[in-house]
């Protein structure tokens, strides 16, 4: 577990081998580190806090969605639930080398007006050509912090194109 601690981009956290209890503290502790505990979690200056959702706290609510995929039926709509995503965990690390501007070659940061259930929302991506990882922040109404909502390698059909098309 503390072997993941010293793990650095570009290379992956090592939980496979772990069972469920195990990688999740491994896992914790990596965004404890470097996301709860770090007070000058910032992106170009504004403060990043996670989202709120009712009910749960709101580290727990973006440890989730950084570990986890929304899961969808056959017909691929979404059925409101999540499951450990593998792609995503082993990258956990990555989030705060990107937020913090580390790499500098073949990294495309944008803002585009995404429309979301039936609104139009800016979001400003972060977009790691190299590896394939996406992180998405989204400005607070009052513009001064970013919430984090989430972050994930493009490993499904068409995710790629999906984000060069934006």
């Amino acid at each position: 577990m503390p072997l993941n601690l010293l793990k650095t981009y570009p290379q992956l956290l090592e939980i496979a081998h772990m069972n469920e209890y195990s990688r999740k503290q491994s896992l914790r502790a990596v965004f404890d580190r470097d996301i709860t505990h770090n007070t000058s979690f910032k992106f170009r200056g504004k403060q990043i806090r996670p989202t709120k959702q009712e009910g749960e706290p709101p580290m727990q609510t973006l440890f989730r969605h950084l570990t986890t995929r929304e899961d969808k039926d056959e017909e691929g709509n979404k059925t409101g639930e999540r499951s450990f995503e593998m792609a995503r965990s082993v990258r956990l690390h990555w989030v705060k080398h990107h937020i913090d501007e580390l790499k500098k070659d073949n990294v495309e940061i944008f803002s585009y007006e995404d429309r979301i259930n039936r609104k139009d929302v800016i979001r400003t991506y972060i977009y790691d050509k190299d590896e394939k990882y996406v992180i998405i922040l989204e400005p607070q109404r009052s513009g001064s912090d970013y919430y984090l909502l989430t972050a994930y390698h493009l490993n499904e059909p068409g995710g790629k194109k999906q984000i060069e098309k934006k």
